[in-house]
């Protein structure tokens, strides 16, 4: 088994080697960390932090690639990638604040009937493309932020499906949902360049 060897943040494959870890490897020192990691105060700020931090970290884990290293896919058969997940996730953050609880009736942005798996088929490596799914996911989280913001409460609730959904529940399931993905985000940032953590 090869194990990567971390320097100055490049992975190099050294039969043997151990994985080090090291503050040059990281994208940021703790002391620069924009994530607040905790320490909020009532429910709505908790549901809201969390979120927040976990949507930073997407981009973190993004940060400072060109367009061949954001498509670049994980490993056979898998068809992730992290432009995948940007435009993976701008598809979820629609469908739960801006079809589930505002109730609006738009087309997907990306996936569809004959190719449900567009989010990640999709990623090219084109900066065209890039930069169309960082503008799409920012809208997309804008629009959510302003659905929390303009809620009366977490009890209220959107239609998904024919069920209704809680607020809370939504934003929740948005935490699960970004916590999933920027754990997959860390392989395979840690493959194209063995930037490790946070």
């Amino acid at each position: 088994m090869l194990a990567g060897v971390i320097d100055n943040g490049n992975s190099v494959g050294t039969p043997g080697a151990e994985r080090r870890f090291g503050w040059s490897n990281m994208f940021v020192h703790p002391e620069e960390d924009t994530r607040a990691d905790g320490g909020f105060q009532g429910e709505r700020a908790v549901l809201v932090g969390y979120l927040r931090d976990q949507r930073l970290t997407l981009e973190l884990k993004c940060a400072g690639l060109d367009a061949e290293a954001m498509a670049r896919r994980a490993v056979e058969p898998s068809n992730l990638s992290l432009l995948g997940l940007v435009r993976h996730l701008a598809g979820v953050e629609q469908y739960w604040f801006r079809q589930v609880m505002a109730g609006e009736d738009v087309r997907r942005h990306y996936r569809t009937a004959d190719d449900p798996a567009a989010d990640f088929t999709g990623a090219v490596a084109d900066p065209e493309v890039v930069a169309d799914a960082w503008a799409t996911w920012r809208a997309e989280v804008a629009f959510a932020e302003g659905v929390v913001a303009g809620a009366s409460g977490l009890e209220v609730a959107g239609d998904s499906g024919g069920e209704p959904m809680e607020l809370r529940e939504v934003l929740v399931h948005m935490i699960e949902e970004y916590a999933r993905h920027n754990g997959h985000a860390d392989f395979l940032r840690e493959r194209i360049d063995g930037r490790v953590g946070q």
